[in-house]
């Protein structure tokens, strides 16, 4: 499997990486992705034998995800993905909101050509990426994009504290395909701040962010709670009206 997400903890940005490294990008992706939904046990000689290496750099590569919040560990009961919910939902979406708002105020304030750059380019192949219906990668340019800006602001520390908050947001991004429309609209909520970051207009930048994550979050609680009253009505009833 390739175009795993970069974004983990010392998770070989550059050079090659380690097999629990390896691990747990794969491990990422495949929660990500949804085939390995919440809920799923996660057991040691299963994925050593679906990623192909031994134990070891598996159980690592459990930890690092443990790290980010996306697997839950209990010794001697074992792993399993995390589970989805409304209310880890919002408590995701509100800590969000509280540490990018800071970085975005600050990338504004110190934003550079060099900045801008690196911003616009990773907005342009995340287009091009959601256009082509790539939707791994797609996450990866959304992400770099965003981390751009956020390294902008010249603290290490919040872009390190969004990390994890940021990773458990993105499994609560289903895997259907993007309309033209949906595409369109995060383009023009991201290059709303971007512009206001290139005009050092923190308030601005702010809230367009503010504005580009209560859609997201907007559009994954009316999907989530379709998919809860679609459960409720049982098999037969989801079928007829699917």
């Amino acid at each position: 499997m390739t175009g795993s997400l970069e974004l983990l903890p010392g998770g070989g940005r550059g050079g090659r990486r380690t097999l629990a490294e390896h691990a747990a990008a794969e491990l990422h992706q495949l929660i990500l992705s949804g085939e390995l939904p919440s809920g799923t046990p996660l057991r040691l000689v299963e994925l050593a034998n679906r990623l192909e290496m031994s134990q070891m750099p598996v159980r690592e590569g459990l930890r690092r995800l443990e790290a980010l919040g996306l697997v839950e560990i209990i010794p001697h009961r074992g792993a399993w993905v995390r589970d989805l919910s409304l209310e880890d939902l919002r408590d995701t979406h509100e800590t969000r909101l509280a540490l990018e708002s800071l970085a975005v105020r600050a990338a504004a304030e110190r934003f550079t050509e060099g900045d801008f750059q690196r911003a616009a380019a990773a907005l342009a192949e995340h287009l091009r990426l959601s256009r082509a219906e790539d939707s791994i990668g797609a996450r990866q340019a959304h992400a770099d994009f965003h981390f751009t800006l956020y390294r902008a602001s010249g603290s290490q520390w919040l872009a390190r504290a969004i990390e994890p908050v940021w990773q458990n947001s993105e499994r609560y991004r289903f895997g259907s395909r993007p309309t033209d429309f949906l595409i369109e609209r995060n383009r023009q909520e991201h290059q709303a701040i971007l512009d206001a970051c290139v005009a050092r207009d923190s308030d601005a930048a702010e809230r367009a962010l503010r504005n580009h994550l209560a859609g997201a979050f907007q559009r994954i609680t009316e999907t989530m709670t379709r998919r809860a009253e679609g459960n409720q009505r049982g098999p037969s009833t989801q079928k007829e009206t699917s």
